[in-house]
């Protein structure tokens, strides 16, 4: 009875509850939602944190990617002044820059090959200093004249170039006085800007030149500031001298000292060009009593070769003179191919004049070792595998030959589908190169990139 009593009063609460609550408001009247949407939010399970990072990121990418394609920037943003010779932007910025160091603009001349139109062309009959005004320049005379001897060819080899360079520097220091309420670690630096732009528009300045550049300026600048101005030029002299001994003069005797080992009696040696180095090797080794012979390759139109086979005569070296186009014929009788070189780049590369990429070919060819002589104060960090994006254009005048009295090509500026190309570079691979003799010892050229992280270190 209890439980009866109880299902009874449980129903009339029920009751009384279903007849107090208020109807129900009918929904507003609204688009009708998809069944597959109404549902979509309870079929689609939870996005794991793996999952929302890969969405971000690849939105983030996207966001990037996006700016990347509205600012329009190729990947490499800054190149080089000296291989933008065709856009107008940075000739515009190169004259705002010489006007301000009251330097003139040296102005392309001739027509030049497409391929290498980037590359800026100058003319020997119109050298910078023709349009300096000789009272009113900020100029030094030393620099003025090492300048023009730089576009005329008369200091020509990288050696002989960086000598000049150190000693055209030598005496601007001892010319120069600190101005009144200034730092002579601070002035001096920027008196030297506008001399090495100079220097820059005669001639474009090579890998060693650099390396000297920025071994002076390094110097200066750690000059103390309550150093006297006498003391600080002498140490700044005694600096440069030391850097002309060690790098260059004792380098070159420990390159020939190894070099030497590498020479026998019977030795037939090919030398290209005329290189400074190998030839005070070729002359050691002579002294030290060799037997060899040496053939000595040319090309034109500079013929340096010319005055390389001066000099070994000279010493009673037994030589033998062929052009480049030749070089085929001669190399079954070579036994070593000794060559200089201009730079070495960080990936083992050599810059050299323009012929030595050919002639480390067919040697390679006909497996006669090739050994490059360079001293360690040509490494440069820089990266090149080609000789069309960075290289240097001589006159192209040049090319012009005259014989019995007639001159070939003299109105070749008059002929709109002929252009003269007058390289003055290449870049040897490392595989065609042997050997790389250094003042540190003979390395291969996969070992320059090692070199350059030591010298850094030691900097």
């Amino acid at each position: 009875k209890e439980k009866k009593q109880q299902k009874k009063n449980k129903e009339k609460k029920d009751d009384k509850a279903s007849h107090g609550t208020p109807p129900a408001v009918p929904a507003p009247t609204s688009v009708p939602v998809p069944a597959s949407e109404a549902s979509a939010p309870s079929d689609k399970p939870a996005k794991s944190k793996a999952e929302l990072k890969a969405e971000r990121r690849a939105r983030q990418e996207a966001e990037r990617a996006s700016k990347q394609g509205k600012k329009g920037e190729p990947v490499v943003k800054r190149l080089p002044e000296h291989i933008q010779a065709d856009n107008p932007d940075v000739l515009k910025k190169l004259a705002k820059k010489l006007e301000r160091q009251q330097i003139p603009l040296r102005s392309d001349y001739g027509r030049k090959v497409s391929l290498f139109s980037h590359l800026y062309q100058y003319s020997r009959k119109a050298p910078l200093t023709q349009q300096l005004s000789i009272p009113s320049t900020v100029i030094h005379p030393a620099i003025v004249r090492l300048g023009l001897q730089y576009s005329q060819g008369i200091v020509a080899g990288s050696n002989a170039r960086s000598v000049a360079l150190l000693h055209a520097f030598k005496q601007v220091i001892r010319d120069y006085t600190t101005p009144p309420n200034e730092e002579l670690s601070r002035d001096l630096v920027n008196k030297l800007k506008p001399y090495i732009s100079f220097l820059n528009q005669c001639r474009p300045l090579s890998a060693s030149m650099g390396n000297a550049i920025k071994y002076i300026k390094k110097e200066i600048s750690n000059i103390p500031n309550q150093c006297k101005e006498e003391e600080a030029k002498t140490k700044l002299l005694d600096c440069i001298e030391s850097y002309i001994n060690e790098k260059i003069v004792l380098a070159a005797k420990a390159i020939a000292k190894y070099s030497i080992e590498k020479i026998s009696d019977g030795d037939v040696i090919l030398v290209y060009g005329c290189s400074s180095l190998v030839n005070h090797i070729l002359c050691e080794a002579l002294e030290k009593s060799r037997k060899f012979r040496v053939i000595v390759v040319d090309s034109r139109p500079r013929l340096e070769g010319r005055e390389a086979l001066r000099r070994l005569v000279q010493r009673g070296i037994s030589c033998t003179y062929v052009l480049i186009s030749a070089v085929s014929y001669i190399l079954p009788e070579v036994s070593k191919v000794f060559l200089g070189a201009h730079a070495l780049l960080a990936n083992g590369y050599v810059m050299s004049r323009v012929g030595t990429s050919q002639i480390a070919l067919v040697a390679k060819a006909f497996n006669v070792p090739v050994l490059v002589c360079c001293e360690t104060y040509k490494f440069c960090e820089r990266v090149q595998t080609d000789s069309f994006v960075s290289n240097e254009l001589d006159d192209p005048d040049d090319l012009i030959v005259t014989r019995n009295g007639k001159t070939q090509l003299e109105d070749w500026q008059q002929v709109d589908s002929l252009g003269l190309l007058n390289l003055v570079y290449d870049v040897t691979p490392p595989d065609f190169v042997d050997l790389v003799i250094t003042d540190l010892g003979m390395i291969p050229c996969t070992s320059v990139p090692v070199v350059l992280r030591v010298k850094n270190v030691d900097q």
